[in-house]
């Protein structure tokens, strides 16, 4: 598996992922999702460099010329509700791209352990087509796994492509041992994981960040 570390380039997502980490600024809900957004417009950039071009004729107010458009639009994934942000940058770079949705989160057992719940999914045909897939934790990578399985059961896509704003050691093994072909583009790459399964340093939780709070059930 491929893994891009874009906070490793002394670029803008650097200084984005401080002000996402810092629990003096995180807590504005706005500039967290907009920091979000500006890494998934970096990665959807990026990702373009690895996706496949054709020729097109158009006609300016002077003459004929060629341009190279997308030969296939990809399709857009995200878990929802955290990913929404991230996937949002995606868009505004892949206007014409289709989109899928899954609902998943852990549901913890009294011991601590977790699994993963999976209860919506809604997808374009991917067959063929470039597959980007934005959540912004990867943590242990057993819902990043069990989303792409879902996504993946039935069509095969062209190319798989996972953004992250931060990935765990841990999760990233996990995601290179049953997609070995993927592209994982991450703003960091933290230490490791705790006891709860939570990255460390991390940055807390994304979803209620973005969002507010989740009640309890």
């Amino acid at each position: 598996m491929m893994v891009t570390n874009l906070g490793e380039q002394c670029s803008l997502a650097s200084v984005w992922m401080r002000d996402l980490r810092n629990v003096q600024v995180q807590n504005d809900r706005s500039r967290f999702r907009r920091n979000i957004e500006r890494i998934g417009q970096v990665a959807a950039y990026e990702i373009s460099k690895h996706l496949q071009y054709t020729d097109t004729a158009i006609n300016t107010p002077l003459a004929p010329t060629q341009c190279k458009v997308l030969a296939t639009q990809p399709v857009l994934a995200t878990i929802l509700r955290a990913g929404l942000p991230l996937y949002h940058g995606l868009l505004s770079y892949y206007d014409e791209a289709d989109s899928a949705f899954i609902g998943a989160y852990r549901k913890h057992n009294a011991d601590k352990s977790f699994v993963v719940d999976q209860g919506y999914m809604a997808s374009p045909a991917l067959a063929g087509r470039p597959l980007i897939l934005a959540d912004p934790m990867l943590a242990t990578g057993a819902s990043m796994v069990q989303a792409l399985q879902t996504l993946t059961e039935y069509d095969k896509p062209s190319q798989i492509h996972i953004v992250c704003i931060v990935a765990a050691p841990e999760g990233i093994e996990v995601l290179a041992q049953h997609f070995p072909g993927a592209y994982l583009w991450v703003a960091a790459v933290d230490e490791r994981l705790n006891d709860d399964k939570y990255i460390l340093p991390g940055l807390g939780d994304a979803g209620d960040l973005c969002f507010g709070e989740k009640r309890q059930h």
